[in-house]
């Protein structure tokens, strides 16, 4: 059947696969959860190689029939794997988009005066949500990671990296454009890694995968059978604004999940926010990118998970459509769900979750 298609979403609490015909018919899917660890307040890690396993697991799934012309990819965005590339061992776990553990260290580069700068550079604000000074902290962690790293042994990548180089078993080291512009280490105005950024942190450039189109060549799989090309590649938030066919500038996706995103087209010319939006790249396609404007909430759907996974007062996710049918209209008692920080406008590391109420008082 190498007329179908075969994309991976690994996102940030499941990993899915799903085979389409050529008409974009689901033709097989696979999907798989693993875990979450919190070991701190506000911190957020995954163990990276369940990022890989679970991939591994529902790609071989769909595939265990069909031999697709194409491999797509989408991913977390943010997050951060650092790994050895002779053992293919992760140096640490993974450290989540949602990880607040380097507010300190924004707060302080924010006093130094280099947000600007960061802002001026990447597009982005200077907080702890971009892999840039989470990546600074494996570092600062891992003793001698810094020196292997100048060597070309230790990488890092966003989880798209990391699995790109799993899937090739180490033969290609790549992100593409979405993924880069979300590391607060690339410059979205000269489409590479920026250097001053990049001195600043102590990151070693050498550690960087190489920046491609969203849709390029990012090698081949041998891993379940025939060769299987993986041509795709893109964040999740930018793959949804694909999928929704925002591709005109003016064009908005908002979506839903684990958290929720907005991004607004603005065609070939980055838009710098007067709201403390992000400047983000969209896509990009034969070298030339599109921009968009971006607003970030953190926590959306992951509430249902943490009534579920934290609280136990419901068993499935779908249990909340009746509890909220079920609500008291005029109850004014109502919950922020900051847990990991709050978005845009406001860009609060240090904000937590709340309970109000009628007077607005925090419980």
């Amino acid at each position: 059947m190498t007329d179908t298609l075969v994309a991976l979403d690994q996102g940030t609490t499941s990993t899915r696969a799903i085979l389409y015909d050529a008409n974009l018919t689901p033709m097989a899917s696979a999907q798989e959860e693993f875990a979450q660890h919190y070991p701190h307040s506000g911190w957020v890690e995954h163990d990276a190689m369940d990022l890989w396993k679970t991939s591994r697991r529902c790609l071989a799934e769909v595939l265990k029939d069909a031999r697709p012309a194409a491999l797509g990819l989408t991913n977390q965005r943010e997050t951060t794997v650092v790994w050895d590339a002779e053992t293919g061992k992760p140096l640490a776990p993974a450290i989540v988009w949602q990880d607040r553990r380097t507010s300190e260290v924004c707060a302080k580069l924010r006093a130094e005066g280099f947000e600007d700068e960061i802002t001026s550079r990447t597009g982005l604000l200077l907080d702890p949500y971009f892999s840039a000074t989470k990546l600074a902290w494996i570092l600062d962690q891992t003793e001698g990671a810094r020196a292997a790293a100048k060597s070309g042994r230790v990488k890092f990548g966003t989880v798209d990296t990391w699995l790109i180089w799993n899937l090739t078993e180490g033969r290609v080291h790549a992100t593409d454009a979405t993924n880069a512009c979300r590391t607060m280490l690339y410059n979205i105005h000269e489409g590479r890694w920026d250097r001053t950024i990049c001195d600043r942190l102590d990151i070693p450039m050498e550690m960087l995968p190489e920046v491609r189109d969203s849709s390029g060549d990012f090698g081949e799989t041998t891993l379940f059978g025939a060769p299987l090309p993986i041509r795709g590649v893109a964040g999740d938030q930018q793959a949804a604004t694909v999928g929704q066919a925002c591709f005109t500038p003016g064009m908005m996706k908002s979506t839903y999940g684990t958290g929720c995103f907005a991004l607004l087209n603005t065609g070939t010319e980055p838009i710098a926010s007067q709201h403390r939006l992000l400047t983000t790249v969209a896509y990009q396609l034969n070298g030339t990118p599109t921009y968009a404007l971006e607003g970030s909430i953190f926590v959306a759907g992951a509430v249902v998970q943490w009534l579920r996974d934290g609280l136990g007062v419901i068993e499935n996710a779908a249990d909340t459509l009746a509890m909220a049918q079920q609500a008291d209209p005029e109850q004014q008692l109502y919950l922020v769900p900051a847990f990991t920080g709050l978005g845009a406008p406001w860009w609060d590391a240090d904000a937590r979750g709340a309970i109000y109420d009628p007077q607005h008082r925090p419980q």
